[in-house]
C-alpha cells in the first residue's frame, strides 16, 4: 500500500505526514493524532483499509514526531494555523477533517475558523471530555523525556500502560510507539516530543469552551467513541457517557456511533476495523 514520508513548510515551520494514497478518490482526510501521539497512530486504520476509500494524509503536529519543535506556539490557533498553511501549500481547498482526542477537538475547531476549508468532521472520542481527563491521559504524559535503557525496555514498559491491562495488542501500536522515540548514541531510546511542549499544548486546548465551539461546527461530523475505561475497573473512560451525549447534542450535525474499546485500542485491532469501514462511508457519501 502507497505510503510516502512527506515534509511541507508551513506558518514558519516543517511539518511531518505520512501520504497514505491508494485509491482513485478525489477526497482527502487530514487525520491529527492525540496530544503526546504522532502520524503512526493511526496505522490500525490504514492498515484496515481505510486508504483504499480515501486519500489519508495523517500529521506530525509541531512538537511531534518528525515536525518542528518550537519552544513556544502550542494554542489551537498556532495548530491550526500549521494545518491551514499545510492545505495551501499542498493546494487541498477543502478536505475532510479528522483527528483523535486532541486531534478530534483541533478539527472542531478548524471547522469553527476555517469553515470554507472542512467539508466534513471525523471526530474521534473527543468533545466534552471526563472532568478528570488529566489524570486519565497522564500515563501517555509520563513516558516523555525520559531516556529508556533500549527499545525492547521501552516496550515492554509501554505495555504495562493502564490502556492496556487486558493484554490488549496490535501490530500497529509497535510501528506507533516506535516512531515515538529516537535512538541515543548510547542505545538509549527517548521521546521526541519534550514534557514541556506537551504541557504547553494541554494546558492551552483545556482553556478553550468546547461547549461553545462545538455548536458553530456545522459541518456533516462522524462522532466515535470509545465506551471502555482508561485502566482496569473502576477506571473511567477518557470520556463517558455524559460526555458523549452533550457531544451529540453540542454538534448540529452528527453520526454517532459507540465501539467497545478503549481511548487507545479504538484506532487498533478489531476496531479498527470497524472505524475504517465507518469513515470510509462517510467520507464517500
Amino acid at each position: 500500500m502507497p505510503t510516502t514520508q512527506c515534509f511541507v513548510q508551513t506558518n514558519g515551520l516543517q511539518l511531518a505526514y505520512l501520504d497514505h494514497h491508494d485509491s482513485d478518490s478525489s477526497e482527502t482526510l487530514i487525520l491529527m493524532p492525540g496530544l503526546t501521539a504522532n502520524s503512526h497512530s493511526f496505522d490500525g486504520l490504514i492498515a484496515a483499509g481505510l486508504s483504499q476509500s480515501v486519500r489519508v494524509l495523517a500529521v506530525d503536529l509541531r512538537g511531534r514526531g518528525l515536525s518542528d519543535k518550537p519552544s513556544i506556539g502550542y494554542s489551537p490557533r498556532d495548530h491550526a494555523r500549521d494545518i491551514i498553511g499545510m492545505l495551501d501549500a499542498l493546494g487541498l481547498e477543502r478536505v475532510v477533517m479528522g483527528g483523535h482526542s486532541y486531534g478530534g477537538l483541533l478539527s472542531m475547531y478548524l471547522a469553527v475558523h476555517y469553515p470554507e476549508r472542512v467539508k466534513k468532521m471525523v471526530v474521534i472520542d473527543a468533545g466534552e471530555m471526563h472532568p478528570n481527563v488529566r489524570q486519565l491521559i497522564q500515563p501517555s504524559i509520563d513516558r516523555l523525556g525520559k531516556p529508556v535503557d533500549s527499545w525492547d525496555a521501552y516496550l515492554s514498559r509501554v505495555k504495562q500502560t493502564p490502556y492496556y491491562h487486558a493484554g490488549f495488542w496490535d501490530a500497529g501500536l509497535e510501528s506507533y510507539y516506535r516512531a515515538d522515540v529516537q535512538d541515543l548514541p548510547d542505545g538509549r531510546v527517548v521521546s521526541r516530543s519534550t514534557p514541556d511542549v506537551i504541557e504547553q499544548a494541554v494546558e492551552q486546548i483545556l482553556t478553550v469552551n468546547w461547549r461553545e465551539v462545538m455548536p458553530q461546527a456545522t459541518q456533516p461530523a462522524l462522532f466515535l467513541h470509545a465506551t471502555q475505561g482508561a485502566g482496569p475497573a473502576p477506571t473511567p473512560p477518557v470520556m463517558d457517557d455524559a460526555g458523549a451525549d452533550i457531544t451529540r447534542a453540542s454538534l448540529p450535525d452528527v453520526r454517532y456511533h459507540r465501539l467497545d474499546a478503549n481511548h487507545m485500542t479504538v484506532l487498533f485491532g478489531a476496531n479498527a476495523l470497524i472505524g475504517a469501514r465507518l469513515i470510509a462511508d462517510f467520507t464517500r457519501e
